[in-house]
């Protein structure tokens, strides 16, 4: 399997801005297939839209790939109220992208990260993070149920269906709709998926302890980090 891989140069961090981020980037001279991919994100890596990558900083090692193994999960007491909490919802599985999509992940953008570095939604920036002509996406799509039957859709999550994983890309939701811990009820539906289609683990993109934004992921227990070259399970919540 040739591959061949470029690092970027040096630019602010997103997550940690008093540190530069670098990446190492999927270079080869065409597009990875998903077998490829597969080993990819087994190795740290991750995609956004047709570009992957994992962080590469020459002073930092606080982002750490994780994943679930999805037979050894427990939902916990918290987790397990988001779930009765949402128990009105319909939850579908689309295999492509649709226009109904894009309006809520721009409302979602713009109302609750105007100070992130997707800030101002566009259509072209949506599709270049979302969509990937290698890799079909699953998506799985939150319905909240009116008096009058009528169906709104109030959630989307975006995942990668890889040979041996589901790998959660991005949700966004109604901004309306917080209050039902949408974020965290999406994860749970993608671990019932994962399970449902016989695939070992849910990777979750990366998680750093420090950030605020990403402290949910670490609540999904037990849980593998992949640091010191390899995966390392962890069974219960630091601190």
């Amino acid at each position: 399997m040739g591959m061949k891989f470029g690092i970027s140069t040096p630019f602010t961090c997103s997550y940690l801005p008093e540190q530069d981020e670098r990446l190492l980037i999927f270079m080869s001279d065409t597009e990875p297939t998903i077998t490829e991919y597969d080993v990819l994100i087994g190795a740290g890596f991750r995609r956004s839209g047709t570009q992957v990558y994992r962080p590469h900083c020459g002073s930092c090692n606080a982002c750490e790939s994780i994943r679930l193994p999805v037979n050894m999960f427990t939902p916990s007491k918290s987790q397990k109220r988001t779930m009765k909490r949402n128990q009105d919802l319909v939850v579908r599985i689309s295999n492509s992208d649709k226009p109904e999509y894009y309006p809520l992940y721009e409302s979602y953008i713009n109302q609750r990260h105007a100070d992130g570095s997707m800030f101002p939604a566009t259509k072209e920036q949506y599709q270049g993070f979302i969509l990937s002509p290698w890799n079909k996406a699953l998506f799985i799509e939150i319905y909240a149920i009116d008096e009058h039957a009528h169906q709104e859709l109030i959630g989307v999550a975006v995942t990668d269906n890889l040979a041996s994983s589901l790998s959660a890309l991005y949700t966004f939701f109604k901004p309306e709709e917080q209050h039902r811990s949408l974020g965290n009820f999406a994860i749970l539906q993608q671990i019932e998926l994962a399970r449902s289609l016989n695939k070992a683990f849910l990777y979750l993109g990366y998680q750093i302890d420090t950030c605020q934004k990403m402290s949910y992921k670490q609540n999904f227990l037990p849980h593998e980090r992949f640091f010191d070259d390899k995966w390392q399970l962890i069974a219960k919540k630091a601190g």
